[in-house]
């Protein structure tokens, strides 16, 4: 069963190498949507023998649907550039395509930050839907929060693959910007209004959610860690809203 990867890149030249020797032997053509990459992503793709094409980004779910709309085969796995599949999952993918009666699989994501395995603090375990048939899958959602959907009977692999999100704060803090301004467009779009409230209470609500209901505190200080970063996140993207709304109503 041929396989396709398709991927969406910008400036991933410290992950993508990793990404991609993890789909080695299993892939039968690599798809890259690249939206001006200054560094070397580009070139490692290549040196992969991706299939390297430039569109601007307007959002994540028109990205992902242009790149899947470039697969030549039914079958296609969805990563990102910071994602890495499990030898043992490569092998589970490869043993299951031919008899299956499934049209898409979630994958079982679990989360690295600060360079550790997390277990809890919302990191842990994850399904992701990620493996699926061409012609009966689609992205939708907005700038942001993209998911893809498959019309069509799902199933689940056991084994895992691995998000290297954020291996340094540096990384961190460069997503921080992006995600949060997405994140305040999105609710401007929306019509989501802005309270005072918003800055006071929702960073500490962020903070416990975090820590204490998803059990941060026992993935140590990287958890404590990722809980404050939690409450300084949400606080800025709806400052960025305030921003986006002071400035709408100046100009009308």
């Amino acid at each position: 069963m041929k396989i396709s990867l398709v991927m969406i890149t910008k400036n991933e030249e410290k992950i993508l190498a990793k990404s991609l020797s993890s789909v080695k032997g299993l892939v039968d053509e690599i798809i890259i949507v690249d939206s001006g990459s200054t560094d070397n992503t580009v070139k490692i793709a290549k040196d992969f023998g991706g299939k390297v094409f430039q569109r601007d980004f307007d959002s994540f779910s028109n990205q992902k649907n242009y790149a899947l709309s470039l697969a030549a085969n039914e079958w296609v796995l969805h990563l990102d550039a910071d994602e890495v599949l499990s030898g043992e999952l490569r092998d589970e993918i490869r043993n299951t395509l031919d008899s299956t009666i499934v049209d898409g699989f979630y994958l079982i994501r679990t989360n690295f930050f600060l360079g550790k395995q997390m277990k809890h603090a919302g990191l842990g375990k994850e399904d992701r839907l990620r493996l699926a048939k061409k012609s009966l899958s689609k992205y939708v959602g907005g700038i942001i929060h993209e998911e893809l959907k498959v019309d069509g009977k799902l199933g689940y692999m056991k084994k895992l693959f691995y998000h290297h999100t954020c291996p340094t704060l540096d990384n961190y803090f460069i997503k921080f910007d992006k995600y949060t301004t997405f994140g305040a467009i999105k609710m401007y779009e929306n019509k989501k209004k802005f309270y005072i409230t918003d800055l006071v209470f929702r960073p500490v609500i962020e903070f416990i959610k975090r820590y204490i209901i998803r059990l941060g505190f026992l993935d140590g200080i990287e958890g404590f860690i990722w809980a404050v970063l939690g409450m300084y996140y949400s606080f800025t993207k709806y400052v960025k809203l305030w921003q986006l709304i002071k400035t709408s109503n100046r100009n009308q």
